[in-house]
């Protein structure tokens, strides 16, 4: 079985592109760090794994649209080894893991402050006590939410 579950930071925002031909699709691609257990023994600080990783379709898309640069994401797929001959007639082996499931794994606490889901500015803090819930009006960029 080859199945792969990482959980951890974007090191940038993803990169698309779009393949050629009578239907395009969007290959997004973007680096997960993802920190180990345990510290490095000459430093004594944390130590991270930099994972490649790949989507396609409607999920590179929305992680064009939705995952930035230090983003904690969680993403389940599998590992898929390559190669090929570089410009200098070396070969050089790859490793990247194709992702079949990928979401957000902070709260929306956790991400930029004064932003609250979505890039979106966070609504004025209010002294209402009220029910807990904001009104979202008409037109606010609810048609862009991920799960319409």
């Amino acid at each position: 079985m080859n199945k792969v579950v990482l959980v951890g930071r974007l090191t940038g925002n993803p990169e698309v592109r779009y393949s050629q031909g009578d239907s395009a699709t969007a290959v997004a691609r973007y680096t997960v760090a993802v920190d180990r257990r345990f510290k490095s023994k000459r430093e004594g600080e944390p130590t991270a794994d930099f994972i490649r990783c790949v989507v396609f379709g409607s999920s590179a898309e929305f992680a064009e649209k939705y995952f930035t640069k230090g983003m904690r994401v969680a993403i389940s797929g599998r590992i898929q080894t390559g190669s090929y001959t570089n410009n200098e007639g070396a070969r050089v082996y790859t490793t990247e893991v194709i992702v079949e499931e990928q979401e957000f794994a902070q709260s929306r606490d956790e991400r930029t402050p004064g932003m609250g889901s979505l890039g979106q500015p966070s609504p004025a803090p209010s002294n209402d006590p009220g029910d807990g819930f904001m009104n979202i009006p008409d037109g606010d960029g609810i048609d862009e939410l991920p799960f319409n």
